[in-house]
């Protein structure tokens, strides 16, 4: 446990942090009287993932690896960071669904429907806690990954 505790401290610090982007998005009217904003505007997360992925690994780099850290080791370490935040958001969906926005799916529906970007049929199948915690954790996992494999090139010792 000891040897991927940066890795769960991180974890946890991400899924916060998306938490409070959440709050933020919602906050700003993006799950509601903007909610067509929203598409374009969460993807400034991405500048926040990349940032925590760069601190995860320069922390694990430091305090693990003694400064002294591979592409494997860093890449390793980033996508153990994905799976803990991939295990993690099913309950920060449930969160954000149920605490934080619990019109979201209600008004993302509406608006899908209203502009005819999808029929009520498409919208409901894709706006629901089920298909959001899915997403979520595939998300997760896949540009965890992908971000794990560039922020690990970077970090790595020369």
């Amino acid at each position: 446990m000891n040897k991927i505790a940066i890795e769960i401290k991180w974890g946890i610090l991400f899924t916060i942090s998306g938490l409070l982007w959440m709050y933020l998005e919602k906050s700003l009217g993006w799950h509601d009287e903007l909610i067509s904003k929203q598409p374009v505007y969460t993807m400034l997360f991405a500048v926040v993932a990349i940032v925590l992925f760069v601190l995860a690994l320069r922390d694990k780099k430091i305090n693990f690896f003694q400064n002294k850290m591979d592409w494997k080791q860093g890449f390793l370490s980033g996508c153990i960071i994905s799976l803990i935040v991939a295990l993690l958001s099913p309950i920060s969906q449930f969160i954000t669904s149920e605490v934080i926005s619990p019109n979201y799916f209600e008004n993302a529906i509406k608006f899908a429907v209203d502009h005819n970007r999808m029929s009520l049929e498409e919208a409901q199948a894709y706006f629901n806690l089920k298909s959001y915690i899915f997403q979520g954790a595939y998300g997760a996992l896949s540009m965890g990954i992908v971000t794990s494999a560039i922020v690990a090139f970077f970090m790595k010792t020369k």
